[in-house]
């Protein structure tokens, strides 16, 4: 397959990266990992700290431009598990106004820099769901993500598809198992033909 980033998105718990990891084994392709790990601000912010929503946003800023710069996937596909339209979702369901122009004027000069993605797969499933999820992971910052959140998040998921200029492959996700090799196998013979390669 030629040098393409594809985007995995989706809500919280969904199974993004157990999906890009299995995708990334199959086409083969590279694979970039969200770094909520290194977010030294993200607990905080996820604990009601407003004061930490900001550095939150702005440090996932930082990190995603540099993971998905036009540099870093021109030489080899990559499958990422989250797109780089995540912020900007995030930034709109957890900073107030003020906060949020401040943010939106750094993300539109900084997605500049930003290789878009040549394909999107969107995953998506109910909020019960996720929720069950969420509890089996046992993330402690996930934690406080009510039922509200996350019907907001797949709101907002749903209205970035259907305005997405990039192809869009739609994955249920509380009937398709992302676990299974298979499933993955079939859809990166999809992408494939939909890249052309």
């Amino acid at each position: 397959m030629k040098a393409a980033l594809v985007s995995i998105i989706g809500p919280p718990a969904v199974g993004k990266t157990t999906l890009a990891e299995r995708l990334a084994e199959a086409l083969p392709a590279g694979l970039i990992r969200e770094d909520y790990r290194g977010n030294p601000f993200l607990v905080e912010a996820y604990a009601g700290s407003a004061e930490a929503r900001l550095p939150a946003q702005l440090y996932f800023l930082v990190s995603r431009a540099g993971q998905l710069s036009s540099a870093a996937c021109q030489d080899e596909p990559k499958v990422s598990d989250y797109g780089f339209c995540q912020d900007r979702i995030y930034a709109g369901a957890l900073l107030g106004e003020h906060e949020f122009r401040l943010y939106d004027k750094l993300a539109r000069r900084v997605e500049r820099m930003v290789h878009p993605p040549d394909l999107l797969v969107h995953l998506d499933c109910s909020e019960p769901e996720l929720l069950r999820r969420i509890e089996r992971r046992g993330r402690d910052f996930e934690r406080s993500m009510t039922r509200d959140f996350l019907a907001r998040m797949r709101t907002a998921y749903n209205e970035f598809v259907s305005g997405s200029s990039r192809p869009v492959i739609n994955i249920g996700a509380e009937s398709a198992d992302v676990r299974d090799a298979a499933m993955a196998a079939e859809l990166a013979g999809r992408i494939r033909k939909m890249l052309g390669s």
